[in-house]
């Protein structure tokens, strides 16, 4: 029988004739994740955070790994009123402007999300949305290249 702790897996057993009970213990780590799996969670975190931050989650959302960069792109990000605002230059840049005031004040929490979720820092971000297809673009600077990391 096993059992597993943060930092040991301890084994122990059981001699039912002489009831010499035995206990070693292991050091045992958690499996890291894989580039995908990180993707992936990146992926999540950021819907919810669309969702809980700026009142709804994209349609689609992608993450890529690449060498110190996290590339997101979130697709169907507008809400219908600002669709409609797109008709006019002004509400282009009103919907820009918006967008980029509410992520800016979020701008901790984000970068919270990718450390988290990476074990990397961030060094930077830079953000844009496309008023004409809905598609909005993250990219994440970090201190390490996550590319050697996996491998």
């Amino acid at each position: 029988m096993a059992l597993a702790t943060s930092n040991f897996v301890i084994y122990h057993t059981d001699n039912p004739y002489t009831h010499d009970f035995h206990v070693t213990c292991q050091p045992y780590s958690m499996p890291k994740p894989t580039r995908g799996e990180v993707e992936a969670s990146l992926a999540n975190a950021i819907i919810q955070f669309e969702k809980d931050h700026l009142g709804r989650g994209p349609l689609e959302a992608r993450v890529f790994i690449v060498e110190d960069l996290i590339l997101i792109r979130l697709r169907g990000v507008l809400t219908p009123a600002e669709v409609k605002l797109t008709q006019t230059p002004d509400g282009q840049k009103l919907i820009k402007e918006v967008r980029r005031q509410l992520l800016e004040g979020s701008r901790p929490l984000l970068e919270a999300i990718v450390e988290d979720g990476t074990g990397s820092r961030v060094v930077s971000l830079h953000t844009d949305i496309s008023v004409k297809t809905g598609e909005r673009i993250i990219v994440f600077t970090l201190t390490e290249n996550l590319e050697r990391r996996f491998g």
